[in-house]
């Protein structure tokens, strides 16, 4: 039987493991390397996941099949200038081998009603381009982009890379006022 459930202490070592085959995988994708170092949680995780579990401001959900975890969740509030709050999910991962049998499916479920039950206005979370299964994925609870951010890699010790458009002048592109 599928279930989720929120995670508690005894949860911690299967979520470090979880949480590290995530990073494995998203690091892989097209713009995981700037992923690893920009957006996601420092490693390790361990201290980090453990207030995330103690956090009223935060809930930790994790995804079984027959009481074996296999995929887990995290959002937390964000409070937005207006006042409203906002839901980020930061982390939501399924084992490869159980992601057609609704383990995600019920976290991000567990996740949304968290999120209502907490007055959130919405719900954010970050997928990167190319993997077209998550997209789909919140594609399937009507979430859509609301946002792109684009990003050009560049090489300083190289200034005949295409990425560079002053030909390795870093003042190339400043106004003066002679």
């Amino acid at each position: 039987m599928v279930q989720s459930r929120v995670a508690g202490p005894d949860d911690l070592d299967r979520l470090l493991q979880l949480a590290a085959s995530a990073r494995h995988e998203l690091s892989a994708e097209r713009g995981g390397g700037m992923w690893a170092v920009r957006e996601a949680p420092p490693e390790p995780r361990r201290a980090e996941l453990q207030r995330a579990i103690h956090d009223r401001s935060a809930i930790v959900q994790v995804g079984c099949l027959d009481g074996y975890v296999a995929g887990y969740g995290i959002a937390r509030l964000e409070q937005l200038r207006s006042g409203d709050r906002l839901a980020v999910v930061s982390d939501i991962f399924v084992e490869p081998a159980f992601r057609e049998v609704s383990i995600g499916e019920v976290v991000m479920d567990a996740l949304i009603g968290w999120a209502r039950d907490h007055g959130c206005v919405g719900i954010d979370s970050l997928v990167l381009p190319g993997m077209r299964a998550s997209k789909n994925f919140f594609e399937r609870y009507g979430m859509k982009a609301r946002a792109l951010l684009v990003h050009l890699e560049l090489h300083p010790t190289d200034p005949d890379h295409p990425g560079d458009l002053h030909g390795g002048r870093p003042d190339a592109g400043e106004v003066t006022d002679s």
